[in-house]
């Protein structure tokens, strides 16, 4: 049995491995969603140790800690990082199949140089290592990306926010990253949340302009949208927890609105009237800016409402759901077709196991003039492991064209998670590889060539325009 990484990991075949280190391996990343801090960029401070690299914001690995029985304290209280690292180590030799155990080793292996698996025997070993090798290479945000030749990320913001350090980043001639921000409206769309008024306070204070009724959010909504514009972004990122598809008039919309701002109980049935709306009116949006619509389509969001109160929302206690039918999607994408404003669409399910009915809707709302006008985002969240990801090439090929995917995003709050777009590459090289082996392509070399570098780096400039 091995006892270091392998450079041929999950190549498990001559031409997939081929592939993969002539075509695939050198090409830079463009990680256009992501949940990383811009403020952290531009202030560039230098990583602690490896635990504060690892464990800070990182809900995958919280998870897993918590499924072990360690304490909150060693996972989102106020041990230190060294602490935390050390109860992190504890576990990770027993992660076995799990993604994290695989991120963990690239991570090692990419950012330290580190063939070893993390033991209890060289835990501590380990963490003078990479904690030297922070200070000697001054090991910063920024050069976390630089290392990985990161050209872009996107982060994602509210609309009421002043991106000032986005900003910042723009004047900073030793920024060399591109970094934008998607447009995530999701506060305005939550009407059941008792936040909803106030928000809209917070907006008509942010685009400068009276929110007092469905058609006045939506014009500042619009206001802002063209703010974000202004930093090169067409990106917007929509979270849809739970949407049912329900036919509405434009008065019931503004009554169901009034509603919402007073704070008033709303019907099961006056919140999916809404959402139809929200949803049909910011495609619309999007369509004459030019931005690309993602809908993260089937979260459960804080199930453990317990734990959340206590711990905070994004920690680790989301789930997934099925919530939401391929039908009220495809609602969605008609109403915006027929009123001649669907914009470019990625669909992202997050219940992988009917990921071939969501390739078919997708399928169905491609038009002349566009290439891949709706398709399906990466395997995302729960999804973004070698099986996940094999799981749609494998399923959704026979239904959409692999070629056309805007390829891997990281999705992360962590500054080393590029590999992960390493992990998706390798696979995708090892599955065009055994098709090519089997004889189920047999195409010239330079069209496998381009089939791969569009993938992974040339579909998602031209989709998103960057």
């Amino acid at each position: 049995m091995r006892g270091t990484f392998s450079e041929e990991l999950f190549l498990t075949n001559k031409t997939g491995s081929r592939l993969y280190h002539e075509y695939a391996e050198d090409l830079p990343i463009i990680d256009y969603h992501c949940h990383l801090q811009p403020q952290e960029m531009y202030e560039n401070q230098e990583f602690e140790d490896l635990g504060e690299m690892w464990l800070r914001g990182d809900h995958y690995k919280w998870r897993a800690m918590r499924c072990f029985g360690i304490e909150e304290k060693y996972i989102t209280g106020d041990a230190g990082y060294y602490e935390k690292y050390m109860a992190f180590a504890s576990i990770l030799p027993k992660m076995i199949g799990n993604p994290v155990y695989i991120w963990c080793a690239l991570e090692l292996k990419r950012y330290f140089g580190i063939d070893q698996p993390v033991t209890a025997a060289n835990a501590q070993e380990i963490y003078d290592r990479t904690k030297a090798m922070i200070v000697q290479k001054h090991m910063t945000r920024r050069w976390c990306m630089e290392h990985s030749h990161v050209e872009l990320v996107s982060t994602t913001e509210d609309p009421i926010d002043t991106l000032e350090y986005h900003q910042r980043m723009r004047e900073d001639p030793t920024m060399k990253t591109r970094v934008i921000s998607a447009f995530r409206p999701d506060r305005a769309m939550f009407l059941e949340d008792p936040e909803f008024g106030p928000y809209m306070g917070l907006l008509e204070k942010s685009a400068g302009r009276q929110v007092g009724c469905f058609a006045q959010m939506l014009a500042a909504l619009e206001e802002r949208l063209r703010f974000f514009r202004q930093i090169g972004t067409t990106v917007s990122d929509n979270g849809v927890p739970y949407f049912k598809w329900e036919d509405y008039t434009d008065s019931e919309i503004e009554a169901i609105w009034e509603k919402a701002y007073e704070g008033r109980k709303l019907t099961e049935r006056e919140c999916d009237q809404y959402r139809s709306a929200f949803l049909v009116e910011m495609g619309r949006m999007y369509s004459r800016n030019g931005f690309v619509m993602q809908l993260h389509i089937g979260t459960y969001l804080n199930a453990n409402t317990a734990k959340v109160a206590v711990v905070g929302k994004s920690t680790g206690f989301d789930c997934t759901d099925n919530r939401t039918s391929v039908y009220s999607v495809g609602q969605l994408l008609d109403a915006l077709t027929r009123m001649g404003e669907l914009p470019k669409t990625i669909l992202y399910p997050l219940d992988g196991t009917k990921i071939e009915n969501w390739a078919v809707l997708a399928a169905g709302f491609c038009e002349g003039g566009t290439k891949a006008k709706v398709q399906l985002g990466a395997p995302w969240w729960f999804n973004d492991q070698a099986f996940g990801i094999q799981r749609q090439f494998e399923a959704c090929a026979n239904l959409y064209p692999v070629s056309l995917s805007v390829g891997m995003l990281t999705d992360s709050r962590s500054f080393i998670s590029y590999p992960r777009h390493e992990l998706y590459r390798r696979v995708l090289c090892d599955y065009f590889g055994r098709l090519a082996e089997r004889g189920e392509y047999f195409g010239s070399e330079e069209d496998l060539k381009g089939i791969i570098e569009d993938i992974c780096y040339g579909n998602v400039k031209e989709f998103f325009g960057f």
